[in-house]
């Protein structure tokens, strides 16, 4: 083997442990649970030997888990917009501090994420009780007559997802702020824009890509969200990655709790490839 031939294979070389590591701990993982998927449950809690398609056509016909898969993903969609609505503008403002003032500004943002998202939803649990710190300030101050009912409720659990998830989308949307050319901006409030113009026609249309981005990742994330559902929905609020838990530690259905888990992979993805496909599309309008 001369030269040149180890040096076109080096790169797959370097790639190599990355690849079989994937391979191990995602490829793997996911193919078992969906061949678990693909076995009935027997009445007697054990698992059958002949494939089927009767845990996903169970899915398919029981409003149960229609609703759950719903309100998954209504959730997941909801803490997604409110995250762009506070990430853009944080994002904006964060690339036009100066330096000191950003690495501070960069390092609360990014305090949130140093700390346990289980301690961080306890945290929420505390300031969210009937007995807890919003409650009483609202009862002090007089707003309110009784304590307002946020645990246990969808409201609580995308409260405690958005702060869990805002500092993806303020990376995220950060990045794609430090590609843009200021002069465009210059430009145009030389020509007479006001900055909701500046903003509208010329800074958000160049972070699109990173909206995109940063909304594909809180929409996975809060999709596939387990302790905070868990701790601030309890078990009144039931969302797709609860119900796997139950399902296979619960009822020890582990074929039904493999086919949640499938679909559930199955629609995330789909909506990954989907919003991919957007940021591609934006790039070749902005960049070619």
């Amino acid at each position: 083997m001369d030269g040149t031939t180890e040096h076109n294979l080096l790169p797959y070389w370097l790639t190599a442990p990355g690849v079989l590591a994937t391979l191990a701990f995602v490829a793997l993982p996911l193919v078992l649970m969906l061949s678990l998927s693909l076995y009935p449950f027997l009445p007697s809690g054990g698992i059958g030997e002949q494939l089927t398609l009767a845990n996903y056509a169970e899915l398919a016909r029981d409003d149960y888990f229609h609703t759950i898969f719903a309100r998954t993903f209504g959730m997941a969609l909801l803490v997604t917009l409110v995250c762009i609505a506070i990430g853009v503008p944080e994002a904006y403002v964060l690339s036009r501090l100066s330096p000191r003032w950003r690495t501070v500004s960069i390092v609360i943002v990014l305090g949130p994420m140093l700390i346990s998202v289980v301690v961080r939803t306890l945290g929420w649990a505390v300031l969210l009780g009937n007995e807890g710190v919003i409650n009483r300030l609202l009862m002090a101050s007089g707003l309110v007559a009784e304590p307002v009912k946020m645990m246990f409720t969808f409201t609580g659990v995308v409260i405690a997802l958005v702060h869990v998830l805002v500092p993806f989308m303020v990376l995220a949307v950060w990045a794609s702020l430090q590609k843009l050319d200021t002069a465009t901006e210059q430009a145009a409030e030389s020509l007479g824009a006001g900055l909701f113009t500046v903003l509208r026609r010329i800074v958000f249309p160049q972070v699109i890509p990173g909206v995109l981005s940063g909304g594909l990742i809180v929409f996975s994330l809060a999709a596939s969200a387990f302790a905070t559902p868990a701790i601030i929905g309890g078990r009144r609020l039931k969302v797709v990655p609860t119900t796997i838990y139950d399902e296979l530690l619960g009822n020890l259905n582990w074929p039904l709790g493999a086919a949640l888990a499938v679909v559930l992979v199955g629609i995330v993805l789909a909506v990954s490839i989907g919003v991919n496909r957007l940021v591609e599309r934006r790039y070749k309008q902005v960049f070619l």
